[in-house]
Parts: C-alpha cells; structure tokens; sequence
C-alpha cells in the first residue's frame, strides 16, 4: 500500500520540474524499502520493484514538467512491456536510488531504462516499453509525447542493440504493417 500512496502522490502532487531538464537525461529517485516491499525471504518482492520503478517513472515525467501538458491533451502513459535482471537483493530499510531515462522511442512505444543501486552498487535494471493513450484510448505517436515532453520537436536516438532485440521478442516493436 506504501507504493500506490507513493504513486499517487508523485501523480497527483508532483516535484518541482528540473530546469533545462532533457528528455534524454536521467531522472533519480530515492526511496527506501519498507516492510511492505518484503517476500517471505526478507528481501524485496520482484513486484516491489515494479511499483518503485512506476513512482521513479512518474518522477521522471515531473523533471520535465510534463504532468500539466500531459493533462491538457488528455494523454496517460500506460505498460505495454517490461523486464527485469536482478544482481542483488536489497533488504529491509536500504536506501535505493532509481536512475530513469528515456532510451529512445518508435512508432509504437517509448523505452525507458530504470536502473537500481544501493550503496554505490549495482542491484537491478529494469526495461519498459510504455505507450501514451488518449481520452478515447486510441494511441498516441509517441514521437508527438517526445515533442510534448521535450518541448521541441526531437529525433529518437537509436535503441541499444539488446533493448531492440527485447523490444522485438516481446513483441512491442514498431513493424512495418503497423499503425501509429
């Protein structure tokens, strides 16, 4: 429940926009984990950290001052994919940092990296193809939400091989057939 009061908040009562923030730059977040985010084992849930990476998400759309914008089109992100690698466990009241970045986009969907540390170390990374959707449901081009978001008309940079080939085998790659 921690997680949904958090994400709602960075939603609803988000932080101050970052000035001169990129679309491309990395976004941090700094949660700690409680004991709701716990398994049985003692360590963090795999679902906890998709729940933290929503609040770092949400985080990364505040920098960029995008919740206003976004509301006035009427425009709401939503999961079409995600992925996780695990390194290290995190444990009860460790600090986390959540790196986020958007890697780049297509036709379909936007990629974004979430990379968690804890003590300076690596501890987990996470991808996200996530889509934008209208008032009536219908998709919005996600190079419309880079303009949007960026303030500026912007080119996407070119995927990391491996996030392509994810981005493929899940399915969620634009395709020559597809419709915008």
């Amino acid at each position: 429940m921690t997680r949904m009061i958090q994400l709602a908040r960075a939603s609803l009562l988000p932080r101050r926009p970052v000035p001169g923030r990129g679309l491309l730059e990395a976004s941090t977040t700094v949660l700690r984990v409680h004991p709701g985010d716990l398994d049985m084992y003692l360590h963090v849930n795999n679902g906890s950290y998709l729940q933290m990476m929503d609040v770092a998400r949400s985080n990364l759309i505040a920098d960029l001052g995008g919740f206003a914008p976004l509301k006035g089109k009427g425009w709401y992100p939503v999961v079409a994919a995600s992925t996780m690698t695990y390194k290290r466990s995190l444990q009860l009241f460790d600090r986390v940092e959540i790196s986020t970045r958007v890697l780049g986009w297509d036709a379909r969907v936007v990629y974004i990296e979430q990379v968690f540390t804890c003590r300076d170390t690596f501890a987990a990374r996470g991808w996200v193809a996530g889509r934008f959707l209208g008032k009536d449901g219908s998709r919005v081009a996600p190079a419309d939400v880079a303009a949007l978001l960026g303030g500026t008309p912007v080119e996407s940079p070119a995927l990391p091989q491996d996030v392509a080939a994810w981005a493929r085998s899940v399915d969620v790659a634009h395709r020559e057939t597809d419709r915008a």
